[in-house]
């Protein structure tokens, strides 16, 4: 039996308006405890921005997080998958773009995210990843 990208992907994309404060996305980020944040333009997907992309590519570079938006930092133009996709479909693309993260979307809106540690969890559930994935945060 095919595995779909729905079986596998983490349902409920966080999502922000590209002019969102990098503030905002951090809080955001924290709030729901995740380290990424679907980018949208009204239901458009637009964009991913990491919690490293806010690290490496806004607070490293001394900018402020308040005036600069998450449209100005984020991973423009990701790489989409449908959730009826296969899940090989979706490691094939990972693979060839190099990413970590697929966001899910259904007739163009956002409804999830596809990330490693999700492959891990459906491939392999006793890899070091899969458990790893599965853990409670640190706080």
């Amino acid at each position: 039996m095919t595995r779909l990208v729905k079986d596998a992907m983490t349902a409920g994309a966080a999502t922000v308006r590209p002019e969102a404060s990098l503030v905002e996305v951090a809080q955001l980020m924290r709030d729901q405890d995740i380290g990424d944040v679907v980018v949208a333009d009204g239901d458009a997907v637009v964009g991913v921005i990491t919690d490293r992309d806010v690290t490496v590519r806004a607070v490293a570079g001394g900018v402020d997080p308040v005036s600069v938006s998450a449209g100005a930092v984020c991973t423009r133009r990701p790489v989409l998958i449908t959730p009826d996709a296969p899940v090989d479909d979706a490691v094939t693309l990972m693979r060839e773009n190099a990413v970590r993260r697929l966001p899910v979307v259904e007739d163009g809106r956002p409804v999830g995210v596809l990330s490693l540690g999700d492959l891990a969890r459906e491939r392999d559930p006793r890899s070091a990843l899969a458990e790893i994935s599965r853990a409670a945060p640190d706080r």
